[in-house]
């Protein structure tokens, strides 16, 4: 019987962390970095603020780029770009055009513009245009590796108010519905565009779908004017439906609670959540809540934390509230007197234990992550301009773009940084496996550091995050180190292993 092979992959969070895809590097809207939140008694320091063109899009960070989209005008026409800028100053490195770039249906406004946000993959920048054109360009010049008209080729509709989702990789495919009758939902190879599978029938919405890991299977979470589809990464396989009313628009994106998932959609269509179960290999569903004209998101999608939802709910009226996910009852909401209606249409992420949010009009503000009470830690004006997006949060810095600016902060936390984690595995003749997790410099694991690490494994690379699965077992704190004993298996000749610190 062939030895157990160990692949030991290091996540901690002070590593350099790049934010590679919308709403972050695991899709929810979660970043694993410590950053600085004495905001009143120290400011976040400016490092650069930049005039930008119109675009709804967010940005991606990696590479020492800044990544989005603008509408820029070309002789007569309007055309969506690709900019990538020098995320130490702004300044742009170079601009991609992706075609035409005209919004007929209104209710944004004059300063309207893409509103899909490019998708980094090692030296390949992948995005998304208004009107389904997909383009692979190279991270450091811009040009053109190959590009997919779904329009075109595929037979696709642009639906009203146009595309909005972005491309979502994972492992070697990108996944998108891309709106073609009888071929909606779609996976892509990345290297070249080749269809890797193409199925269903679900008509598209402006939602980006989500990777998960739920009962231990990976999947991809579209959300669809039937409602959500979970689908098998690398067949397209359905592995459970839910169905969930389709009314306009419907902007935000699913989110994976453990085993519940919740989605919610404004013009009056309401929220819901259902529990993912599983009997032998397959996947089952259950509805725990509805509340049809209630706990609606009109384009932010909220985040998830120790059970509970945090975001900007409503509908032409809009607040910030927390949303228990076992009950769909909002335990608070909160109303800014102090510049009536600029919640609306920003962002939400999850970072250091709090919730930071983008407004609409440009103001970036620090609250506890407290499901009881809307407790306010800080409160920065970042930009000016109409902010329809998410920040971007990578490496100390929080970068932030509206629709007519651009800018990044420093929020580093100040000192020498933690030493990075490393894993030291011991394979036993019974194939049994313990792992030391320890610091790499070799001095002690700090005793608060160490409760809040978790060890995760996969036995398939190729398929990316979603298939990384947190091992149950628990962890022992002994002499500096964190020890975990895996039991022996003789079903796999091989299994990855990371370990990881919780945000």
């Amino acid at each position: 019987m062939p030895a157990l092979a160990l692949l030991i992959r290091f996540v901690t969070s002070l590593s350099a962390d790049e934010w590679l895809q919308y709403r972050g590097p695991n899709h929810d809207g979660t970043s694993a970095e410590l950053i600085r939140t004495n905001w009143n008694d120290a400011p976040p320091r400016q490092i650069w603020k930049v005039p930008l063109n119109f675009a709804l899009s967010s940005f991606t960070i990696g590479g020492g780029r800044a990544y989005t989209q603008a509408l820029r005008r070309v002789d007569t026409q309007k055309q969506e770009f690709c900019l990538a800028l020098n995320a130490d100053t702004g300044a742009e490195l170079w601009a991609t055009p992706l075609g035409l770039g005209d919004y007929p249906n209104g209710g944004v406004g004059s300063d309207d513009g893409p509103r899909s946000t490019p998708t980094i993959d090692g030296d390949r920048v992948y995005v998304l245009t208004s009107y389904l054109r997909m383009a692979c360009l190279d991270a450091a010049t811009g040009q053109q590796v190959w590009s997919k008209d779904f329009v075109a080729d595929f037979g696709a509709t642009v639906i009203a108010w146009q595309n909005a989702a972005s491309p979502l990789i994972v492992g070697d495919l990108i996944f998108m519905n891309c709106n073609a009758p009888g071929g909606r939902l779609l996976a892509l190879r990345k290297q070249d565009g080749t269809v890797a599978w193409q199925r269903y029938d679900d008509r598209m919405t402006q939602s980006t779908p989500v990777a998960a890991t739920i009962q231990s299977v990976p999947q991809i979470i579209f959300f669809a004017q039937s409602g959500l589809v979970s689908v098998a990464p690398d067949t397209g396989e359905v592995l459970w439906h839910y169905a969930f009313p389709y009314s306009v628009s419907t902007g935000a994106s699913p989110v994976a609670a453990d085993d519940t998932v919740f989605c919610s959609a404004a013009y009056g269509v309401g929220a819901g959540a259902v529990r993912i179960s599983k009997s032998g290999a397959t996947l089952s569903t259950q509805e725990i809540w509805r509340t049809p004209g209630a706990n609606m998101n009109h384009w932010a999608t909220p985040v998830y934390h120790d059970g509970y939802l945090y975001g900007i709910f409503g509908h032409s009226l809009y607040h910030l509230g927390c949303v228990e996910v076992a009950t769909g009852i909002e335990t608070w909401a909160h109303n800014d007197a102090n510049s009536p209606g600029s919640y609306n249409l920003g962002g939400v992420l999850k970072v250091a234990g709090h919730i930071l949010m983008l407004t609409t009009r440009g103001e970036l503000v620090l609250a506890k992550a407290d499901p009881t009470t809307y407790t306010e830690v800080a409160r920065l004006k970042a930009v000016t301009g109409r902010c329809w997006n998410v920040p971007a949060i990578s490496n100390g810095r929080i970068y932030v773009r509206s629709t007519s600016e651009a800018a990044a902060y420093d929020v580093a936390v100040p000192g020498s940084p933690k030493p990075k984690l490393k894993l030291l595995p011991t394979l036993a003749a019974d194939r049994s496996l313990r792992l030391f997790i320890a610091n790499v410099d070799a001095s002690p694991l700090d005793p608060a550091r160490a409760m809040n690490i978790d060890v995760f494994a996969t036995t398939n690379l190729s398929l990316g995050l979603p298939a990384w699965v947190k091992l149950p077992q628990a962890t022992v704190f002994t002499n500096g180190q964190l020890l975990l004993d895996e039991p022996p298996t003789s079903t796999v000749d091989q299994k990855f292993f990371k370990a990881q610190e919780r945000p």
